[in-house]
C-alpha cells in the first residue's frame, strides 16, 4: 500500500482528522502528508470544508472522507427477479430495485431489462458516468477467473454464457461473480474483525464461499466452496439439480421451508413465529440437516462460519438452538457460538459483494 492509500485509508477510518493526527498516527513528514493530501482532495476523495474546534489558536482543517465521491453497481440475477444495488466507497447501499422477470438469457427482451435495471439505478442513485467503477453481475453457477464466463449453471442452465452476452445492454465496465462467493466478500468487507471464514449461502439453492485473509479462495478450478454438493444423505436422499442424489443443497435450500408457504418465506417464519406446527416440524429437520452440514464444515477450516441467503436473513433469533445442535456433533471442546454467525447484510448481499468488488479495485489505484 502506497503513501497515498495508507492517508486515505487512515481518513477513511477515522472519520475527520486534522494532518497533525495524521503525523502522529502514521509517523509520515508533514510535507509528505501535505502533498498526498493535495492529491486525494484533487480527486474529490476527501473534504475540507469543516474546522477542528481548538480551545486556544487558528482552528485546524478537518480532513474527511467523501463516501459518496465514487460508486459502483451491482447486480444479482436469479430465477425470477432482477436484483439491483447502487454502494459507496462504505460499501453502504445506496439505493436499490427489484424486477420481477423470469430468467432466460435467450430473450433479447430480458437482456435489455437488465440493462435498463441498471440505468434506473445509475439515475435514481445520481452516479455520473465518471464517478461510476463498474458494474459487477452475480449469477447462481460458477464462473471463470477473469470473470468472463460461467463455467457452471446447472442451476439455471446457462453454462458457456459469457460476460458480453449477459451484460450485452450494459455500456460500463462489467464483469460476472459466483453469487455466493459475492455475498461471502461482502460479509468480510464490513467485518474487520473476521480474517477467516466459510460463508454459506441457504437460499434456493446452497453454495459456500471460502474467505482466507479477507480474500475469497476459489481453489483450482474456481470450485472452492461448493458444499450443496456435499453428500450428507448417502442413501436414499432426494435427487439434487446436478443429478446426484442426497447433496447438502437438497435438504437445506430455501425452498424446502417456503413450499409450504407457497414461495413466501417471510410467511413461513411467521408461522413458525406463532407456532404452526408445520412450520416447526419443517424447520426441526432443517436445523439439524444445517447443523450436520455446519459440523462438517467447522472439522474442515476451523474458521468463522457466517450463515446467509435467504435463510441467512431470518435465522438470528434461531442461533441458540441451531449452535446447541452443533455442540452435540463436536468432538473438541469448541462452542459453536464462538464462531457460527448470522450474516450482517440481510438483503441483497450477492449484489453487494459484486459491486464492492470495484471499490476494492478502485482503492488500489489511489
Amino acid at each position: 500500500m502506497n503513501k497515498s492509500q495508507q492517508i486515505y485509508h487512515y481518513v477513511r477510518t477515522h472519520q475527520s482528522v486534522s494532518k497533525q493526527d495524521i503525523v502522529l498516527g502514521l509517523k509520515f513528514s508533514l510535507p509528505t502528508i501535505t502533498q498526498k493530501l493535495q492529491y486525494l482532495e484533487q480527486m474529490n476523495l476527501i473534504d475540507t470544508s469543516k474546522k477542528i474546534q481548538n480551545t486556544g489558536g487558528r482552528n485546524a482543517t478537518a480532513y474527511s472522507y467523501v463516501k459518496g465521491a465514487r460508486a459502483a453497481i451491482g447486480v444479482y440475477l436469479t430465477g425470477h427477479h432482477i436484483n439491483c444495488v447502487a454502494v459507496d466507497l462504505s460499501g453502504d447501499v445506496i439505493d436499490m430495485t427489484k424486477e420481477r422477470i423470469k430468467f432466460n438469457l435467450e430473450d433479447e427482451d430480458y437482456l435489455k431489462k437488465i440493462g435498463e435495471v441498471v440505468e434506473r439505478i445509475k439515475n435514481d442513485a445520481e452516479i455520473s458516468d465518471e464517478n461510476l467503477l463498474g458494474v459487477g453481475i452475480a449469477v447462481q453457477g460458477l464462473v471463470s477467473e477473469d470473470g468472463e464466463v460461467v463455467t457452471y449453471g446447472l442451476t439455471l442452465n446457462f453454462t458457456g454464457k459469457t460476460r458480453e452476452e449477459i451484460a450485452r445492454y450494459i455500456p460500463y465496465n462489467c464483469r460476472l461473480f459466483h453469487d455466493s462467493s459475492a455475498a461471502g466478500y461482502a460479509e468480510v468487507w464490513i467485518d474487520h474483525e473476521i480474517c477467516n471464514a466459510f460463508y454459506i449461502s441457504l437460499s434456493n439453492s446452497v453454495g459456500g464461499a471460502v474467505l482466507v485473509d479477507n480474500n475469497i479462495y476459489e481453489g483450482n478450478t474456481q470450485k472452492s466452496g461448493e458444499i450443496g454438493h456435499m453428500t450428507v444423505v448417502p442413501e436414499g436422499g432426494e435427487q439434487c439439480y446436478c443429478g446426484r442424489y442426497g447433496c447438502f443443497d437438497t435438504v437445506c435450500r430455501s425452498t424446502n421451508l417456503d413450499q409450504y408457504t407457497d414461495g413466501n418465506l417471510e410467511l413461513f417464519f411467521a408461522l413458525l413465529q406463532s407456532k404452526d406446527r408445520e412450520a416447526e416440524r419443517l424447520w426441526e429437520k432443517y436445523l439439524d440437516d444445517l447443523a450436520l452440514g455446519i459440523h462438517n464444515i467447522r472439522m474442515l477450516f476451523d474458521s468463522d462460519i457466517i450463515l446467509g441467503g435467504y435463510v441467512g436473513a431470518y435465522i438470528e433469533s434461531y442461533m441458540d438452538e441451531l449452535c446447541r445442535r452443533v455442540d452435540k456433533r463436536t468432538s473438541f471442546s469448541d462452542c459453536a457460538k464462538d464462531f457460527l454467525f448470522p450474516c450482517k447484510y440481510k438483503v441483497e448481499s450477492a449484489a453487494a459483494g459484486a459491486a464492492i468488488c470495484f471499490i476494492d479495485e478502485f482503492f488500489d489505484t489511489i
